[in-house]
């Protein structure tokens, strides 16, 4: 079973891998937005393009929204019902528009504010963009309306919400509330309003 997951994740690579490619200019930046609900895939599925695009000589910057989220008391105990506290406050999203998504295609050095979760903080992250490259960026709701005109290429990771579920850890299943009431809700905001597996140039099915 094992093998028959690593040769499904292996033909999705070599998928993205050949679209990349296709949609690259000489001398320009590509930049790959990998979206998907969570567990869907995506972090897998980023980290190795950005393997096989370097073995390919193709430079390559990886970009994880997870590491980007606000501090704690931002996101939770609010005002807001908890799915609204996922959706609209778990990341700055005008703020990343203004440092990340804007910047993506003219600046050498992007300058992040990188989340850590066991201090609560963040500090300062600084990441190399070659002129030429493909920088990747992986994360769930990405093709919301603030960021979406940035990227020029999506690939929608598409899976079922029982297939996800599955893959957290047994502890994590057992607080199903949490996931009814805060995550699933968010997620069928997401796919209502957005539709992004229509607004994707590719769909993969994970």
């Amino acid at each position: 079973m094992r093998l028959k997951g690593e040769r499904h994740v292996r033909i999705h690579i070599e998928t993205l891998m050949k679209y990349v490619v296709s949609h690259m200019r000489e001398g320009e930046r590509l930049i790959l937005g990998i979206d998907g609900l969570s567990r869907s895939g995506k972090t897998t599925l980023a980290c190795g393009l950005e393997q096989e695009l370097r073995q390919s000589g193709i430079a390559t910057c990886v970009l994880h929204m997870d590491d980007y989220i606000v501090e704690r008391a931002k996101r939770y105990n609010t005002d807001c019902e908890p799915w609204e506290e996922y959706y609209r406050l778990q990341w700055d999203v005008i703020g990343l528009e203004e440092r990340l998504f804007r910047r993506l295609k003219g600046t050498g050095i992007l300058e992040l504010m990188r989340y850590d979760a066991e201090k609560d903080s963040h500090e300062i992250q600084r990441a190399a963009v070659s002129e030429a490259c493909v920088v990747i960026i992986e994360g769930v709701f990405l093709q919301r309306k603030e960021w979406r005109k940035y990227l020029d290429v999506v690939a929608y990771v598409d899976s079922s919400r029982t297939t996800r579920f599955l893959r957290e850890s047994e502890i994590t299943r057992r607080k199903k509330d949490v996931f009814v009431n805060r995550y699933w809700k968010a997620e069928d905001y997401y796919i209502t309003t957005v539709a992004p597996a229509r607004l994707a140039e590719l769909v993969l099915h994970n």
